[in-house]
């Protein structure tokens, strides 16, 4: 089997999520600059076989679209033409961004480290991932 990898899409910058080849457990990989991710993904993609993308889609509490949704689908317009054959799946990530900063209060990490953004956004993206592998195996 191939990895599942997840994107935490924002406009400073992508939290990058990635599953095992087996696709059971969802693991935060790194944080990318947006400017620079499409270089980042072709250069992973050439070291590692991956099934499929997911994104996060923003979404308010009634399911419609925010001030962060436009340039999600503007990526996902460019993602298509550079990556055709890759297919790619959007997933609601209303709360992540909450849920990631009650996940690393609970995980016992300081202050300091909590603030930065950078590791926000990848346990975002691994949230993201985790949600979708349970609806996979749902179904």
């Amino acid at each position: 089997m191939a990895r599942i990898l997840a994107i935490d899409y924002g406009m400073k910058r992508c939290g990058i999520a990635v599953t095992d080849e087996l696709q059971i457990i969802a693991t935060a990989l790194t944080t990318v600059e947006s400017p620079k991710i499409m270089e980042f993904l072709k250069q992973y993609f050439l070291k590692e076989k991956v099934e499929k993308v997911v994104i996060g889609e923003p979404k308010d509490l009634r399911g419609n679209d925010t001030h962060g949704t436009a340039p999600v689908k503007k990526f996902v317009e460019k993602f298509q033409q550079i990556f055709p054959n890759m297919e790619l799946k959007m997933v609601d990530e209303r709360f992540t961004s909450k849920m990631a900063s009650q996940s690393l209060i609970q995980s016992g990490v300081k202050k300091m480290q909590r603030q930065d953004k950078g590791l926000i956004d990848q346990v975002s993206a691994t949230i993201i991932l985790q949600y979708y592998l349970e609806m996979k195996n749902k179904n």
